[in-house]
């Protein structure tokens, strides 16, 4: 069987997508190795130095609140009392895009993801994403350059070119390429297991032809 490109479309600040750590990682780890994961940062919100008026830390909280009754995710609101909230994500974006260049792209969605909800920490400011690649032992300095460098830049914004030849509009997003089709996987908060036969059956369906 030919391998299947399965486009996993997030970003790292989006509370949806960790709603959905528990069935992805669950999908992950079930997936044949025919099936290559491929993830993508999104770009939910771009870069801002402005503060997020209080009507918006309300909206967003209240997100926050109806993944955690929908999914079971677990978040620590002392972030909207302790931390200086910014509408942006895009730097976040840039830390998986650096993080991968020293093979700690998984490592770092987790550290940002567990960073914003648990820890009440602020991804959205470069200081932050620094100290949390020294938590995951990367060269720091390495990091803190491709951080803020053209390389990255582009990186990002061909993530985001792919985003949009995949159709995705909204996080978390699942797209199987399989034939040179592309595939809407629905997302299944609950269960990575109507998503795991979806995407077999896809493969499969499409091998046959």
């Amino acid at each position: 069987m030919s391998t299947a490109i399965l486009y996993y479309v997030h970003d790292p600040m989006c509370s949806w997508c960790w709603g959905f750590r528990r069935s992805w990682d669950h999908l992950c780890a079930a997936l044949p190795n025919t099936v290559k994961v491929v993830n993508v940062v999104g770009g939910l919100a771009a870069d801002s130095e402005q503060a997020m008026p209080l009507e918006q830390q309300a909206t967003i909280a209240g997100y926050w609140r109806d993944v955690a009754e929908r999914t079971g995710a677990s978040f620590n609101f002392d972030f909207w009392r302790d931390c200086q909230p910014r509408r942006s994500t895009y730097p976040a974006c840039r830390a998986v895009l650096a993080a991968r260049r020293q093979g700690a792209e998984l490592a770092m969605i987790d550290a940002i993801q567990r960073a914003y909800y648990l820890r009440a920490m602020n991804p959205s400011d470069n200081s932050t994403l620094i100290d949390l690649a020294a938590e995951l032992n990367l060269d720091t300095a390495q990091f803190s350059n491709d951080l803020s460098s053209a390389e990255i830049e582009q990186e990002l914004h061909n993530d985001f070119a792919l985003r949009r030849q995949l159709g995705v509009r909204s996080f978390p997003s699942l797209v199987l390429v399989h034939g040179n089709k592309l595939n809407a996987i629905d997302i299944d908060y609950q269960s990575h297991a109507p998503m795991l036969e979806a995407i077999c059956r896809t493969a499969s369906l499409e091998s046959q032809h």
